[in-house]
């Protein structure tokens, strides 16, 4: 079995902070795979100039180079059969990918707009100027306009949510009584929400947020290792 390195974006005091790799690290895990992780800079591109494209994560299993969460996540199932299925099977696949379409479409958004601002907290300066560069081109707003409208823009984030949250009512999981891919999917945006911002985008009461819990307590607290932002700032001050 070739030796597994996932490349994933490092931020200040090595804070893994990217959802997508996040995402890859669950599904590692839930495969029961040993790997090795390597921290790069978002504005490194010849870092990562190998994979023949310029983003994270990419997964390097020996000589094969795997680029993109999803791909990741196909490679994984079919390579590692013998471990736990990320989507039980044809008609999980299929509906996996529907969830993978909808949050990176409908919520990453959302979220990217509420608390990029909160991100250059994280990052060198270098990484800062690359992010407000292309995320206030994308959203043609200033990091500061779209951060001061997010106590508005949070409700429409969490009706949003309806979908989830009326599946978690019935259920442990999104995917029934255990997690898999399409669990891993939208815990990523709450993963790196909570990574990089104290900004609470689930009201307590919420049955995403006991969710959430539950799946930062998986694979042995693995999600809850990486230090919280609110944490980090508690310990600054």
């Amino acid at each position: 079995m070739p030796a597994l390195q996932l490349y994933e974006l490092g931020g200040i005091d090595d804070v893994r902070y990217s959802q997508f790799s996040w995402r890859t690290r669950m599904a590692l895990a839930h495969k029961g795979l040993n790997f090795d992780t390597i921290p790069v800079r978002v504005s490194d591109k010849a870092a990562i100039a190998f994979s023949n494209q310029n983003k994270v994560p990419i997964l390097k299993a020996g000589d094969h180079v795997v680029p993109d969460s999803w791909a990741i996540a196909d490679y994984l199932e079919q390579t590692y059969p013998e471990g736990p299925s990320l989507f039980g099977g044809p008609i999980g696949h299929g509906l996996t990918r529907f969830v993978n379409t909808f949050v990176d479409r409908q919520l990453v958004p959302k979220a990217a707009s509420m608390l990029m601002r909160d991100v250059l907290g994280i990052v060198d300066e270098g990484d800062a100027v690359h992010m407000r560069t292309t995320m206030e081109k994308a959203f043609r707003k200033s990091l500061e306009e779209m951060a001061a409208q997010r106590e508005t823009d949070v409700a429409e984030f969490r009706r949003a949510l309806d979908p989830f949250r009326a599946t978690l009512r019935s259920q442990t999981y999104l995917c029934g009584p255990e997690p898999a891919y399409a669990d891993y999917i939208l815990f990523s945006v709450f993963q790196w929400a909570r990574v990089v911002s104290t900004f609470e985008l689930l009201k307590e009461d919420d049955l995403v947020a006991a969710w959430r819990e539950r799946m930062l307590d998986l694979f042995g607290g693995l999600a809850r290792q990486e230090r919280a932002r609110s944490a980090a700032m508690e310990k600054a001050s």
